[in-house]
């Protein structure tokens, strides 16, 4: 509910908004051999090992300002309607209640009647989703138990921070954005896990500035008006964090979301993972950097011809040894990709945008639905699951200005209801989609055990999250 929008800046979001919706050309999904590395066991153990003797600055960068609302969504529709798949939904949470974490945060007397199979469910539900409970209606998805760990109960805050140091010797840094209501919970909630198991965690919040807003317009394409005068903003979108990740000077940012966390006992496995992305991304600095300093074309190609890097347009294009330095002198990630099966989000596809393909984290929003883009949508292999290690340096060890390697056409065109009236919205560029269109990429084929999203409630059903 911000004023601070120029009459000009109203007036561009207003031509976004309102025109057509920007979608990616998608020249072909990335596969195997094509755009994905599928590394072998020595080229893991290899990646593994130069992570393990890397000495620099490692930080976490986990987004974590969403609302469990979502999350017992279900919940609040048993409430207020009846149908064939709510009420198969609703068994499979009623029969598992004594398995979730929040089990044992329940008043004893509500576990007994769960126990006793005796419970009222409306009571049940009351006290999870209202204030006088759980309160999940209205807390961040972070603060949700997630897990039992022995006597404990973990949040995803705590399964991040737990499992994150256990990654390497080095001491880690936890970046995590947040709503600013909810930061002294949070922080009890770090402080708490700190107690149990004497570990220090170096911790950083930071909240989505309200000044990347976006206006919210109505039918008529004006601002919507509050009842006080002032305009209707809305959130627009994780690309909006893109300031807040330029801020970290760490050589090598790990970056996953709050919700895609398993459980502790199963830590390993990610961590494994964490290691073979970030020794990849470090091997690959280190080559560019040899090139970067003595620039050869032959050197370029073998290097594109190991990661994958650029289509071979863009290679062939590459004749002048100053052109070998401008084309890898950029910001490096390396993106996880786990198996396609049918996920909601992202996939790695080759792009066309102005003349030139290269490789892009896309989401469905993003697609066309005419014939020839669709069809290349449902030939995808791959799909991303936020696990991306990345590199905001140059090749001489200098920041870079992230800001400046964003596409700012690749923003969305949103449409939603306030108060029974619709409104249209732009969200920014997607962090991981047009915010990084510029960078340098590399998609490695990573395990699919390594992504269990909680989405829903009864997500946490799942084996990954338990031990």
């Amino acid at each position: 509910m911000q004023e601070h929008f120029t009459e000009e800046q109203i007036e561009e979001q207003r031509k976004k908004v309102f025109g057509e919706q920007p979608y990616a050309q998608l020249v072909r999904p990335c596969r195997i051999g094509d755009g994905i590395l599928r590394l072998e066991a020595d080229e893991k153990n290899r990646a593994i090992s130069i992570f393990e003797r890397y000495r620099g600055q490692l930080t976490f960068f986990i987004p974590a300002s969403g609302s469990g609302s979502r999350m017992v969504e279900f919940l609040h529709e048993y409430r207020n309607s009846s149908s064939e798949e709510l009420t198969g939904k609703m068994e499979l949470f009623i029969n598992h209640l004594e398995e979730f974490a929040f089990f044992k945060e329940l008043p004893e007397p509500l576990q007994q009647s769960i126990v006793q199979n005796e419970v009222d469910i409306d009571s049940l539900v009351d006290y999870l989703l209202d204030a006088h409970g759980l309160d999940l209606s209205s807390i961040p998805k972070g603060l949700i138990p997630f897990h039992y760990f022995g006597p404990f109960i973990l949040n995803a805050f705590q399964e991040h921070l737990l499992q994150g140091n256990l990654l390497s010797t080095l001491p880690a840094n936890f970046h995590f954005t947040i709503q600013k209501d909810f930061e002294e919970k949070i922080s009890q909630s770090v402080e708490n896990i700190s107690k149990f198991t004497g570990i220090t965690f170096n911790v950083r919040y930071s909240e989505q500035s309200a000044r990347t807003n976006s206006v919210a317009f109505n039918e008529k394409k004006e601002p919507y008006k509050l009842a006080d005068g002032s305009i209707l903003t809305r959130p627009s979108g994780h690309g909006a964090l893109l300031p807040i990740l330029n801020t970290i000077n760490s050589e090598l940012i790990l970056v996953k979301n709050i919700d895609n966390v398993q459980h502790f006992s199963k830590a390993e496995q990610t961590n494994q993972v964490w290691r073979v992305i970030a020794g990849v991304l470090l091997e690959f600095r280190a080559q560019a950097q040899r090139i970067f300093e003595t620039p050869s074309t032959n050197e370029l190609f073998e290097l594109n011809k190991r990661y994958q890097l650029f289509n071979q347009e863009t290679i062939a294009a590459v004749t002048e040894l100053e052109a070998v330095r401008k084309l890898l002198d950029k910001p490096v990630r390396v993106c996880g990709m786990v198996r396609n099966e049918g996920q909601p989000g992202g996939g790695p596809f080759w792009v066309m945008n102005n003349g030139k393909i290269s490789k892009q984290i896309v989401e469905k929003a993003q697609i066309s639905m005419e014939h020839d883009q669709r069809n290349i949508l449902l030939k995808s292999t791959h799909f991303n699951p936020v696990m991306m290690a990345l590199c905001p340096l140059n090749l001489v060890g200098e920041k870079f200005d992230i800001t400046q390697f964003k596409d700012e056409n690749t923003y969305f065109i949103v449409h939603k209801s306030n108060n029974g009236e619709n409104i249209s919205y732009m969200e920014q560029p997607g962090l991981w989609n047009g915010s990084m269109a510029d960078w340098i990429t590399l998609f490695v084929e990573t395990p699919s055990e390594t992504f269990s999203p909680v989405k829903s409630l009864t997500d946490l059903i799942d084996p990954s999250h338990r031990e």
